[in-house]
């Protein structure tokens, strides 16, 4: 499988492993990396002396590529981005803010630059900022979201009719069909995030991965538009949230009862009525133990049979 994705990050397949705040460490990116896909260090739950440290334990363990993923309100951005630039990672992935400011200083590094975005409008924006490639992220997503709530299937291709550098699908996708349906419509390649985060190699906490284990249809919900969209998994205090917006509480009575760290204290930590738990719509698909291994073996697998399929049934 040859297309721009694979020659721009030198990957087997285009996959990307999805940099997920408290799930996406070293060990992680090391297992995708070994599997033919882009690993991802998620520095969004980290700070910048435990990034150094992830990222050091990578390259000593892999001689592959990989990739940060940054978001760009992070408090320590100059510290991270020069932490990144010192260690000459290869690739980033910048997220939440406008990539214009980074892109051509990591750039002029040597650095390639994806931008993830969820509408039209920055699409085109991050296109004039310069980054190598954009990644599409639906409103099926785990994390951080649009507000437009544009699904995968309506955001993909009008992405691609927007823009000419290539474009990677995310949102939705844990499966080979549900890649062979966005290839389809003239992504690239994808990120997958909600089945790495429960796979064996995730950091998150074991609670965590069997709470997405046990989810079921409509156990998930897009919250917190009027602060910084993010899908949530239903526990106490998703419903205290859900009370909050019935009871049309003001944004600041809302962001006292999100307080601080509740995504570590949920996903990191493993406290399933108290936490923050961040994950996609698909998690409802996803219901065994597995290894990254397991995971790229089978969505490659699928893939070749569904195009194979899909093929027959055309003629």
């Amino acid at each position: 499988m040859i297309n721009r994705v694979t020659e721009l990050l030198h990957v087997r397949y285009p996959i990307i492993q999805a940099g997920m705040i408290w799930c996406s460490g070293w060990k992680l990116a090391h297992a995708a990396c070994e599997e033919g896909v882009l690993g991802v260090i998620g520095a969004g739950s980290m700070y910048p002396d435990v990034l150094k440290s992830h990222i050091t334990k990578l390259q000593s363990a892999t001689d592959k590529s990989f990739a940060v993923n940054v978001p760009l309100l992070y408090p320590n951005i100059e510290e991270v981005m020069d932490i990144i630039i010192q260690n000459k990672v290869k690739y980033v992935i910048t997220s939440a803010g406008n990539p214009s400011i980074w892109t051509p200083i990591l750039q002029k590094e040597g650095i390639k630059v994806l931008h993830v975005i969820a509408n039209a409008k920055f699409a085109l924006k991050a296109e004039s900022a310069g980054v190598d490639g954009i990644i599409a992220e639906g409103f099926e997503a785990g994390g951080h979201n649009g507000k437009e709530e544009t699904t995968t299937l309506c955001l993909i291709p009008e992405i691609i009719s927007k823009v000419q550098i290539p474009v990677i699908a995310a949102g939705g996708i844990a499966s080979g069909k549900s890649m062979a349906a966005v290839m389809a419509l003239g992504a690239e390649g994808v990120q997958i995030g909600s089945r790495f985060a429960a796979c064996e190699e995730s950091s998150a906490h074991d609670s965590f991965k069997q709470a997405i284990r046990n989810a079921k249809e409509g156990d998930t919900k897009l919250m917190l538009k009027d602060i910084v969209p993010v899908r949530l998994l239903r526990n106490k205090f998703f419903n205290d949230l859900e009370e909050a917006y019935n009871a049309c509480k003001t944004k600041e009575e809302k962001l006292e009862l999100l307080g601080r760290a509740r995504a570590k204290q949920g996903m990191f930590h493993g406290d399933m009525d108290e936490g923050e738990l961040e994950i996609g719509q698909v998690s409802s698909m996803i219901s065994k133990r597995e290894t990254v291994k397991d995971i790229v073996a089978e969505i490659i697998l699928d893939y070749n049979t569904t195009v194979s399929q899909a093929a027959k049934h055309l003629l």
